[in-house]
């Protein structure tokens, strides 16, 4: 019951992002301007508030960190073998490649960890996310570059720079420096926080949903599953597993496992247009796996409880 109340209010909301979209209440003018404030604004609020005031010692968890980890690149390698073994175009490949394993964790495996976890979930995959996401931009940098027909890869300057101006990674630094040295963080500045924090995962949410392309989805239906089973099923799975291996509790292990089962990110299709991959492939492998993510989540969480 948890589970359904968790999941199904968070897809509800995308699901009335789409309807929106589709209605012209969220026009193509209006996503762009609203995903850079969520981007650069909302989101970094919210993850700086919850960890300027965490207990780091008592959150982290050094063993869940280290698995999430291998598991996301266990999961750009089985993706790598799959388009070699089928042959895959090249930029599709490198595409098919990121959306197996770049999760979009700052929209959805935030969201889902919050709604059903509480603030001290979404302090733990806080602190994971930033580790995650460095690790998911490089391996993704990497298979767009090696899968770029007739071009040379370029050097890691630009993938570095990226990478530090991430405002995912900036603000789990700061919040982990600030709570850190136990900086007094003023009432005005608390408040602040709090507001933009308040606008953080629910317009996320709404703006997966006006992302949605069903038309893409059925254009790439087939050569798309394999990319988002890899991405909904392998990767959490795997994981599971060596959460299991390793004799974490799900209590230390849920907040790693959400983003594990995180869909495929948004900014896979930006990454797609500038490194010249299958853009179209992109946003469908995005709507895809959002969509049935909802029932992954479900299922995952369902069988991490029932495992004890």
């Amino acid at each position: 019951m948890e589970i359904a109340a968790t999941i199904i209010p968070i897809f509800t909301v995308v699901l009335l992002g789409w309807l929106a979209h589709q209605k012209g209440f969220m026009p193509p003018e209006f996503l762009g301007p609203a995903n850079r404030i969520v981007y650069y604004l909302a989101i970094p609020a919210m993850i700086f508030r919850v960890l300027s005031k965490a207990s780091l010692r008592d959150e982290f968890h050094g063993t869940v960190l280290f698995v999430t980890l291998a598991a996301v690149t266990l999961a750009y390698l089985a993706a790598w073998g799959i388009c070699n073994w089928g042959r895959v175009a090249k930029p599709r490949a490198g595409v098919l490649i990121q959306s197996a394993g770049h999760g979009n964790l700052g929209y959805i495996g935030l969201s889902v960890a919050f709604y059903y976890l509480g603030e001290t979930g979404l302090v733990r995959a806080s602190l994971m996310a930033g580790f995650i996401i460095i690790l998911q931009n490089m391996l993704s940098v990497f298979a767009l570059q090696s899968h770029q027909a007739g071009r040379k890869a370029a050097g890691g300057r630009g993938v570095l720079t990226a990478m530090l101006g991430n405002p995912v990674i900036l603000s789990a630094l700061a919040g982990i420096l600030a709570s850190a040295l136990g900086f007094p963080i003023p009432l005005v500045v608390q408040r602040s926080l709090d507001i933009l924090s308040g606008l953080a995962l629910p317009t996320a949410l709404l703006l997966i949903g006006a992302s949605l392309s069903i038309k893409a989805m059925r254009t790439y239906f087939l050569p798309v599953l394999g990319a988002v089973g890899i991405k909904l099923l392998v990767l959490p799975g795997v994981g599971l597993i060596f959460y299991r291996l390793f004799h974490v509790v799900p209590g230390d292990y849920l907040p790693g496992l959400i983003l594990l089962a995180s869909p495929t990110a948004t900014v896979t299709y930006v990454m797609a247009r500038e490194m010249q991959g299958d853009a179209d492939f992109a946003v469908a492998a995005i709507s895809a796996s959002t969509l049935l993510s909802a029932g992954s989540f479900s299922f995952w969480l369902f069988l991490a409880g029932g495992l004890g």
